[in-house]
């Protein structure tokens, strides 16, 4: 009898841009201090990609080294999935611009995801589901954002926040004796599906783009830290805990837990709530800030690159975003 097909992640790559916008460069730009940002979200720096350079122009250079890392050629590709809500354009996608930039042309399908931060936990779900059905074999999944080019340098609550990055993931059917993504969950709770809660209102049909809209900074990011912060610490550790359940885990079975990097506030605060000691959670937000969906697998990338984490040992990914969309995956390497 065949063996039932799995899902393993045979490799993980990333890329964040060389510029830096350090806290007191911001002091620069806007009514703020270093000690201010530290304080209340705990990020030092951030990633800002140069005017010529778009979200796939990252995604295909993460793409690149997880190819490498997982030392699968291109050729046997046959899906690429690119998760984001700072694509170069409406369309085409940034996963079919992704694919071109690889070389990845000929019949292989190409699809955008967009789920927030939460996207890149959506994307590996969604592999996760073709890989074991049989309907794809090896699915290359991105995560290319680059929120700095919808914030408002003048609003100091939401430009210390965001950094441009990208990270990916080659996903590949397996043997279940070799780990791979053990368990998954989705979900979304809509009723906070605000634009001004989180998200930007304008550029779509409900708002579509004038000079009025742009003139009214219709186009950046809206945000209502404090309430996002109840919402988070009320559904952060109940998704955790139920995750596990259904995985028949506890989270002495996790090495580690490699969070959507928010802010340093809202990790700690989730880290008192499960109970866990924050060297069992990666963090590093404080150089890259948020990156949205890709910043959970650049956080994994970064952890499997330094040793935190190495072969046989579980990781839970744990993402939150606008919509209200959230995401776990239990993950085995």
């Amino acid at each position: 009898m065949a063996s039932e097909r799995h899902a393993i992640i045979r490799g993980t790559g990333a890329y964040v841009p060389e510029k830096r916008l350090t806290n007191h460069d911001l002091e620069k730009l806007v009514d703020t201090s270093d000690e201010w940002i530290r304080s209340r979200v705990g990020i030092v720096e951030r990633r800002i990609a140069d005017d010529s350079v778009a979200s796939s122009d990252l995604g295909a250079k993460a793409a690149e080294r997880a190819l490498e890392a997982a030392g699968v050629d291109r050729e046997e590709v046959d899906l690429v999935l690119c998760s984001t809500v700072s694509p170069d354009m409406i369309f085409p996608s940034t996963a079919c611009l992704i694919s071109r930039a690889l070389g990845i042309e000929h019949r292989v399908p190409a699809m955008d995801l967009a789920a927030a931060c939460a996207g890149f936990s959506y994307a590996l779900h969604m592999a996760n589901g073709l890989i074991k059905s049989g309907m794809h074999k090896t699915i290359l999944v991105t995560a290319a954002e680059m929120l700095t080019r919808h914030v408002d340098w003048t609003d100091r609550a939401t430009c210390v926040l965001f950094g441009d990055g990208a990270g990916a993931a080659v996903v590949q059917a397996g043997d279940p004796s070799e780990g791979g993504i053990l368990h998954t969950s989705i979900g979304a709770e809509s009723i906070y599906a605000d634009p001004q809660l989180l998200g930007i209102p304008a550029g779509g049909t409900r708002m579509p783009p004038t000079a009025e809209t742009v003139a009214n900074g219709d186009h950046y990011i809206k945000m209502e830290g404090r309430k996002l912060f109840k919402i988070a610490m009320s559904m952060m550790p109940e998704v955790v805990k139920d995750t596990l359940a259904e995985a028949g885990m506890t989270m002495d079975d996790i090495k580690l837990l490699v969070p959507h990097q928010m802010n340093m506030r809202i990790v700690a605060n989730f880290a008192d709530r499960l109970d866990i000691e924050m060297e069992r959670i990666y963090v590093n937000v404080d150089r890259y800030g948020n990156t949205s969906s890709a910043s959970v697998i650049i956080a994994l990338n970064e952890a499997i690159e330094r040793g935190r984490v190495g072969p046989g040992d579980k990781v839970f990914l744990i993402t939150f975003g606008a919509g209200w969309t959230w995401g776990a995956n239990i993950i085995q390497l």
